[in-house]
């Protein structure tokens, strides 16, 4: 029953490309496949909240510099058995970034993807099936912070790497712009 939600946001998700439709196909069965789903203990992967994170005035969204995989990307992290993700979504958005005024912009899914996560520390390689959201910062004055899982965190108005996602991500919130 936990699983419901979530099941429900990616039936009605409409996949932009192929990729992401083979990732919404991967996420489905995951989700049927693994009742543990939501807990990083599932060492052969687990769901993740993440967000597209625009400024006070869109013209700029928020990177972190992984500490852990050294690549900008998206604020975002763990379910640790919280099945809603847009929650999870929001609550990584607060923890990675140090901002407390963000909004959720719609409850709607806004990107997904499928990635293999290297070994570290001891923690096998497995998948991270990310589940993200559309957020924004409110307050134009709230300075950003950064979490002790990054090592650098910064507003950007292009993407500064080749990462397919990121990029698949800005296209998208840039036409969402455009289109207001």
């Amino acid at each position: 029953m936990h699983r419901k939600n979530l099941r429900e946001k990616l039936e009605h998700y409409y996949p932009t490309d192929k990729i992401e439709k083979a990732d919404k196909e991967k996420m489905l069965r995951f989700l049927d496949e693994h009742e543990d789903c939501f807990e990083r203990s599932l060492e052969v992967g687990h769901f993740t909240g993440s967000c597209w994170l625009g400024n006070h005035d869109d013209t700029e969204f928020l990177l972190t510099l992984h500490k852990k995989v050294k690549i900008w990307l998206q604020p975002g992290g763990h379910a640790d058995g919280d099945p809603h993700m847009t929650r999870v979504s929001q609550r990584e958005a607060h923890e990675e970034s140090g901002l407390k005024n963000i909004a959720l912009l719609s409850d709607e899914i806004f990107d997904i993807g499928v990635h293999l996560i290297p070994e570290y520390e001891g923690v096998p390689v497995h998948y991270h099936y990310d589940v993200r959201f559309l957020l924004k910062a409110i307050d134009k004055n709230e300075e950003i912070q950064i979490s002790d899982e990054s090592t650098d965190l910064r507003w950007f108005a292009a993407v500064p790497t080749d990462n397919y996602d990121l990029n698949r991500m800005f296209k998208k919130w840039k036409n969402l712009r455009n289109s207001k």
